[in-house]
C-alpha cells in the first residue's frame, strides 16, 4: 500500500518559477529521506487538545482489547454459562478497541480522517456509560469514568483548535 504525498502547503514553494542554481538538485543518496520516503507534513504543530483527545481514544481502544482478552481467557478456561458466547463477545470487544485505538494513532499523528472514528466511539460509549450507571453494582465507578471520558473526548474533537489542527475546514471556510 503507498503513501500518495500531500499537496504543498501556501507558501511552501518559495521561489517556485526561478530557475535552480546550478548543481542545487543533486540525485538523492540511496537511503536518505527522499520525497517518496519522507513523513507525510502535518498541519503545524500538534496542539494539547488533540494530543489529549488522542491519548484518551488510544487507551479506551487499550482497555477495550485488554477487557476482550480477558473474557476469552474467562470464556476458554473458566465456567462461563456459554463458553461459544463469551469467546466470541471477547473477540468482539478486542475488535472493537482496534477503532479508538487507531483513531487515537492518527489523532496523534494529526490525521483528518481519524477524527471521524473517534468521534462515532464516544458518541457509541454513552449510552454504555449509561447503562452501566443503572446498575447496582461495582460498575457504577466504570460507568462514570466511561461518561467522563466519552464527553471530554468529544469537547476535545468538536473544539476549533482541534479542526484546524487536523485541516478540517467547517462550512463557509475558505482555503
Amino acid at each position: 500500500m503507498s503513501k500518495k504525498p500531500k499537496p504543498a502547503a501556501k507558501g511552501a514553494a518559495k521561489g517556485a518559477g526561478k530557475p535552480a542554481a546550478k548543481g542545487a538538485e543533486k540525485p538523492a543518496a540511496k537511503g536518505s529521506d527522499s520525497a517518496e520516503n519522507a513523513p507525510e507534513e502535518t498541519n503545524g504543530p500538534r496542539p494539547g487538545r488533540v494530543t489529549a483527545a488522542a491519548a484518551l481514544a488510544a487507551l479506551e481502544g487499550l482497555a477495550l482489547i485488554v477487557a476482550g482478552i480477558y473474557f476469552v481467557i474467562r470464556g476458554a478456561t473458566g465456567e462461563p454459562d456459554d463458553r461459544a458466547q463469551a469467546i466470541t463477545g471477547g473477540l468482539t470487544l478486542a475488535a472493537l478497541g482496534m477503532i479508538p485505538l487507531l483513531a487515537g494513532r492518527g489523532l496523534f499523528a494529526q490525521r483528518s480522517w481519524s477524527r471521524g472514528p473517534a468521534i462515532i466511539t464516544q458518541i457509541m460509549a454513552l449510552p454504555v456509560a449509561w447503562q452501566l450507571l443503572q446498575a447496582d453494582s461495582a460498575m457504577i465507578p466504570a460507568g462514570i469514568v466511561l461518561a467522563v471520558v466519552a464527553v471530554t473526548v468529544l469537547v476535545l474533537l468538536i473544539h476549533p483548535a482541534t479542526t484546524r489542527a487536523l485541516g478540517i475546514r467547517g462550512p463557509g471556510q475558505a482555503d
